[in-house]
Parts: structure tokens; C-alpha cells; sequence
């Protein structure tokens, strides 16, 4: 089905902000409003989209940032893992707690939300119609850090291996952050590229993330 999808670079952390929506309703909802929200506005303007939700692949500081600056331009539910449900705050707007499995849609778009723990413990991707967007849970031939608070290695081996590398071949990945060469790729690409969704075994997992 025809999906809109708008990557966007932004902030010093070379972050990929996301909107996402459907393209018969010309309803949006921002991934991780993180940096330079009026930047994030102009563009789902410009193509014609209004944003109606916003959502959280986890709270670390440069995915939430510009929730703030985004609810005052519209006051719209932001959804957000129920166990990092407590980290964020908000003077406008609406909290909406969600778990792995739930589906919800922007205008007739059904996103489906996976939680792959790990990075965090609230850290969940997004599945759109064959597209996954993975936060900081996987990025193109890396993963996201597990020596963080409340990181768990052993939670992200998990996250990898058995949730993630689950998914068809033909998923296109679009990653939280640019660390690659390339701004997308397919999870048939990085299982065969990927070190961290190649390695058999947890130990070997925690020996490479250094956590062994």
C-alpha cells in the first residue's frame, strides 16, 4: 500500500527523525521530534501532511527533546512504551502507553509497535508496511549501545536474534541514527552484513559488546 516517509537528518547527533502517514488521509505522525522541530513542521507542510501523533522509540534525550516544541504547534497524543511511560513529562498533549504487539494507526495507516528491549528498556521499533524503524535498538551493520542506564546486553542479543532477525528479508531498515555510509538497507542486507544480528550465541554477544 502507499505509505508516506519522510527522513529527516537533524541535530548535532546526526539523528534521523521520521514522518510517517498515509498518504490518502494526509494524516502524519512524527518518529522521535528529538531536534529542530520547526524543521520537522515546515517539511510535513510542505508535503502537504498534518501531524496528528507523535511516537517515542525510547526517551533518551535526543529522540524527546522537541516534544515540548511540537506539542505547542499541536496538541496530539504521543505515544511511548509503558515502561519508560514515567520518564517523560508533558505540559500539552497526551501520554498514550503501548506494549509489543499493539497496532495504531495514522489516518487508515496501521504501525505496529515491537518492543526490543535492550538500548533501553522501553526501546521498541516501528513496522509500517514493510518498512522498520528501529530507533536505536539496530542501525545499519550496528546496534545501539547496551553499556548505558538501564541498558541490558543479554535483553538486546534477545531483541536481535529472535525479534528483529525474525522479520522478512525484504524489510527495508531505516535506522534512529546516520552512522552508516547509506541512509536505509533491507534486514536481508544486514543478516548477511551485520555483526550483532550474526553472532549464534549470547556469550559471544556480550563478549562483543563488551559486556562478556
Amino acid at each position: 500500500r502507499p505509505v508516506y516517509l519522510k527522513q529527516l537528518e537533524l541535530g548535532p547527533m546526526q539523528n534521523f527523525i521520521y514522518l510517517v502517514g498515509d498518504p490518502t488521509t494526509h494524516e502524519a505522525a512524527v518518529v522521535d521530534p528529538g531536534w529542530e522541530v520547526p524543521k520537522i513542521l515546515q517539511a510535513a507542510e510542505a508535503d502537504g501532511y498534518r501531524i496528528t501523533k507523535a511516537f517515542v522509540t525510547h526517551t533518551h534525550f535526543d529522540h524527546v527533546m522537541g516534544l515540548a516544541d511540537l506539542l505547542a504547534a499541536a496538541d496530539i497524543p504521543v505515544y511511548v512504551h509503558k515502561t519508560e511511560r514515567s520518564l517523560l513529562s508533558l505540559e500539552r498533549g497526551s501520554l498514550q502507553e503501548v506494549t509489543g504487539g499493539e497496532t495504531v494507526s495514522v489516518g487508515t495507516l496501521p504501525v505496529s509497535f515491537i518492543h526490543t528491549p535492550g538500548h533501553t528498556p522501553g526501546s521498541q521499533c516501528l513496522l509500517v508496511d514493510g518498512r522498520l524503524l528501529s530507533g536505536d535498538t539496530l542501525f545499519i551493520n550496528a546496534c545501539g549501545r547496551c553499556d548505558l542506564p538501564g541498558s541490558d546486553p543479554r535483553q538486546m542479543y534477545e531483541s536481535l536474534s529472535k525479534t528483529l532477525k525474525a522479520l522478512d528479508d525484504a524489510t527495508t531498515l531505516y535506522p534512529g541514527h546516520n552512522y552508516a555510509p547509506q541512509p536505509v538497507s533491507t534486514m536481508g542486507e544486514q543478516k548477511q552484513t551485520n555483526p550483532f544480528l550474526r553472532i549464534p550465541t549470547p556469550q559471544e554477544f556480550l563478549r562483543l559488546v563488551g559486556a562478556g
